[in-house]
């Protein structure tokens, strides 16, 4: 398969770019369920897919200025070492109790996407636990021992399931860290990236790589990301977050093969489908009112998102203080 990993990779980049979360989470199921690859294989796989893929992101991030290198070095010592010993786990299960969809690899990873898929309920009903600040932010004690132990916990889990290194670091650092949103991002994608770099090493010694299927991957997902990361779109975090959730969540199901898993995903996939024809409705009929009430949807073009409105409104003001002043 050539064209498969390429059409994959593009799908993948055009989510993270547009949306910003979904890769890691969501390229190891689809290539267990859906080309076939063994647990140990599509972890290897993806993890050296996600360092190369993240280090565009995490650039970009750094030249911004959204990257606190001293976060991301403290969680790094912690994250480093011990997504070694994930990987090396990852190889034990395989030689010891085989290295089938239904294998304790396997199920090692459906249990971090359901794990991944709470992170992900999670980050969109809790609030932040600390008032964000664009003051610049200096480590204490204790915030460098939440950094190990945060690197510790999730970076074992990164490196024996390829699951979490966009989730739950990002997570906890909402909860206990001042920083506003953007840092956070960008500390949270550099700290990935370096994070992947060196799992996706110890999967790649370890003969748990495809080249092969990577380099298709790369050849779809790294342009998807660049043309896709250009454009403004208003999407629903929130509700992007719980879709994705409940994919994972599913995900997670089938590779746990849990006792009538088929009907499971059956009933989650038709209640996801009524509640986003649901939403759909509501949204609708939100915006209706908006369009025909509100004049900035003729003056954003009749998008009626209100964002291009609002700076049309604004122009407009400038405009006419402009000629009154002259």
């Amino acid at each position: 398969m050539t064209w498969q990993f390429t059409l994959t990779g593009l799908l993948i980049g055009v989510l993270v770019g547009l949306t910003g979360m979904g890769g890691g989470s969501l390229m190891t199921p689809i290539l267990v369920i859906v080309f076939g690859f063994k647990p140990t294989y599509a972890v290897g796989t993806d993890i050296l897919h996600g360092a190369v893929f993240k280090t565009f992101g995490a650039v970009r991030h750094r030249r911004l200025g959204n990257v606190h290198a001293h976060l991301t070095l403290w969680m790094f010592l912690g994250s480093g070492p011990m997504s070694l010993l994930g990987v090396a786990v990852a190889g034990w299960l395989e030689h010891s109790y085989g290295d089938g969809v239904q294998s304790a690899e396997g199920y090692a990873i459906g249990a971090a996407l359901l794990l991944g898929a709470a992170g992900l309920i999670a980050k969109t009903l809790i609030k932040r636990g600390v008032q964000p600040s664009d003051a610049p932010f200096i480590l204490q004690r204790k915030d460098r021992v939440r950094a190990v132990i945060l690197g510790v916990v999730f970076g074992f889990i990164v490196g024996l399931t390829s699951v979490g290194s966009g989730t739950f670091f990002g997570l906890v650092m909402v909860m206990i860290y001042p920083l506003t949103i953007a840092r956070i991002v960008g500390t949270d994608i550099f700290h990935a990236a370096a994070l992947l770099w060196v799992a996706g090493f110890g999967h790649l010694v370890q003969g748990n790589v495809d080249l092969h299927a990577m380099a298709w991957l790369l050849l779809g997902s790294i342009p998807g990301i660049w043309v896709s990361s250009r454009f403004t779109v208003q999407l629903p975090q929130d509700a992007l977050r719980l879709a994705l959730a409940g994919v994972l969540a599913l995900s997670g199901i089938k590779l746990l093969d849990l006792p009538h898993s088929s009907y499971v995903i059956a009933i989650g996939l038709g209640v996801g489908l009524v509640l986003f024809a649901v939403w759909l409705g509501v949204q609708s009929r939100v915006r209706e009112p908006e369009r025909a009430d509100s004049p900035r949807s003729g003056l954003a073009g009749g998008d009626g998102d209100g964002f291009r409105g609002d700076a049309a409104v604004e122009a407009r003001a400038e405009s006419d203080l402009a000629d009154a002043r002259r």
